[in-house]
């Protein structure tokens, strides 16, 4: 619906109301920071290394939730770039192909979105590394196992209960992962517990989980290590 409005209506910043743009310039200077290594506290068991480009606050997390919930299109764009920065931190250390696997979004809230926001974030980031000559894919290899509760008000306990075994890799999958080097991707590092339990799945078809990179982390949670 938003973006059907923005063909009518006057576009302002969603950071900070500027006519113009969806994101202005000045806001989008917090998705433009170095990449740092984001664990969370607690971290559970398995989590591969997590990297973010900035805090889960202020412009970038007004951005994400206009992008994710409000279907303001036009914040893909720079939000994938910011989801090719933590991945291309994480490339550093590689120098073979790496498959780039999104964290699914549930079949409802497909439905409510009207799209798969972290699959599109995944493929803006996938093709903007590829045009730096980086050996990059997407492989949307995951999808949801069973189906889990709202994870809004659990403690980080109660949201790994509720997500344990939830994820599964797509038998056509399997075999293209089987050995290969992977980078799980995701808009949010929370309690690190979905990326963990995608890393799991992809574990058990014989992925080689190197990292997980993210636009954001949650900054009450997030530390340098």
């Amino acid at each position: 619906m938003r973006s059907l409005l923005d063909l009518v209506l006057p576009v302002e910043c969603v950071g900070c109301g500027r006519r113009g743009d969806s994101a202005c310039p000045a806001c989008l200077l917090e998705l433009l920071s170095t990449p740092f290594p984001c664990w969370p506290r607690p971290c559970p068991p398995g989590l591969p290394p997590p990297w973010a480009v900035t805090a889960y606050a202020g412009r970038a997390r007004e951005f994400l939730l206009a992008y994710k919930e409000d279907g303001v299109v036009a914040l893909r764009r720079p939000l994938g770039a910011a989801l090719a920065a933590s991945v291309r931190a994480v490339l550093a250390a590689e120098s073979g192909p790496v498959a780039i696997v999104p964290v699914p979004s549930s079949a409802a809230a497909r439905r409510r979105r009207g799209h798969d926001h972290v699959a599109d974030l995944a493929r803006v980031a996938t093709v903007l590394l590829r045009a730096e000559g980086r050996a990059v894919h997407q492989v949307k290899a995951l999808r949801h196992a069973r189906r889990v509760a709202d994870s809004a008000g659990l403690t980080a306990a109660q949201r790994a209960a509720n997500l344990a075994g939830a994820f599964m890799v797509r038998a056509s999958s399997r075999a293209q992962l089987a050995g290969a080097v992977v980078v799980v991707v995701d808009d949010l590092v929370t309690t690190g517990v979905t990326l963990t339990e995608c890393a799991d799945a992809l574990r058990t078809v014989g992925a080689d989980v190197r990292a997980v990179a993210t636009v954001a982390a949650t900054s009450r949670r997030m530390r340098g290590g």
